[in-house]
């Protein structure tokens, strides 16, 4: 599961047009709206005509999943909902969703028997896939992610899917929210006198007996929000250019210092805390003599959206002043 589980999130999407600005005719304000018809354009600069406001939507990608929900759209059809359950806690189903298959090759049967108004997608999902899929129903893709600007690429695409399905005064509130948590949560480092304190959020996997480690660098989501809460990302490595993702080993922390290093593990695997438990050059870093090792609750999507990313805060801000 975790090495699956790496190698989907770790696929750099390709380079496409930012996702533009949609029009509505009237402008709809809630799911049970009404609309003459929807005009958006999405990431990847294709325009996505719908009839109204999309109520029977399908998600391909997890990041998409947690907006509809967060907005208040249950979705027909979600890729790997065991998947989902499990790593993405912050806005849990509250419908039975039908299983399309994984997030990388949906079904194309099964999407089609939902006879969906809206299938979401990002710019992960493979162009044949997504040529597929519009036989069925309009496809609306989101960019995947975009290191440049991770925290206002989640915003704009909440709010291309906020538009789709008419529920623009709810996304607006999310992002309020979010920002007021981040806000609150970066006072509360600086009271503690953390503010600058420098830290390197990381995830790792098991493979042939070696444990594999990606840095999360001031390109990614996480490093994003750690900036935005005044923290101060330690990694010197480059991330991509989409995820902000890097790749190293346990030889490669060496040269991290004094940090506070932190990461999210699974029921499943804890590379960190079991495969290195013996291992020399671990057990010889400063951060894990000093015991700022910190593992954060499961289930915080590390690629999410505004609720996963608040779940984020509050999990980091209360593991260093604790």
């Amino acid at each position: 599961m975790r090495r699956h589980l790496i190698a989907l999130c770790a696929v750099s999407a390709a380079v496409v047009a930012l996702a533009g600005c949609g029009t509505t005719e009237p402008a709809a304000t809630g799911p049970e709206s009404s609309a003459r018809s929807i005009t958006l354009t999405d990431a990847t600069g294709k325009k996505v005509k719908l009839d109204g406001p999309a109520g029977k939507v399908v998600g391909t990608e997890w990041n998409v999943v947690e907006s509809l929900v967060s907005l208040g759209v249950d979705p027909v059809g979600v890729a790997d909902v065991k998947g989902y359950g499990t790593w993405d806690t912050s806005a849990p189903l509250t419908n039975s969703p039908k299983d399309i298959g994984t997030r990388g090759e949906p079904s194309m049967d099964t999407v089609a028997a939902l006879a969906p108004d809206l299938i979401v997608a990002t710019t992960d999902l493979p162009a044949s896939a997504v040529k597929q899929l519009r036989k069925i129903a309009p496809v609306l893709e989101v960019r995947s992610a975009r290191a440049s600007d991770q925290i206002g690429q989640m915003k704009e695409n909440l709010d291309l899917i906020a538009e789709a399905t008419g529920t623009t005064e709810r996304a607006e509130k999310i992002k309020q929210s979010f920002d007021a948590k981040v806000t609150e949560g970066r006072k509360t480092l600086a009271d503690a006198g953390l503010a600058g304190r420098r830290i390197a959020f990381a995830d790792g996997y098991v493979a042939a007996n070696q444990v594999s480690i990606r840095p999360y660098t001031s390109g990614s989501l996480i490093g994003a929000v750690n900036e935005a809460l005044g923290l101060k990302n330690a990694w010197t490595v480059k991330g991509d250019a989409n995820y902000g993702l890097a790749a190293t080993d346990v030889e490669g922390l060496t040269g991290l210092g004094d940090v506070e290093f932190a990461y999210i593990g699974s029921e499943e695997s804890d590379p960190f805390k079991d495969d290195l438990a013996r291992n020399a050059v671990w057990k010889s870093l400063t951060f894990v003599k000093k015991d700022t090792v910190h593992r954060l609750p499961d289930g915080i999507w590390m690629f999410g959206g505004p609720l996963s990313m608040q779940a984020y805060v509050d999990a980091v801000v209360a593991a260093l002043t604790k």
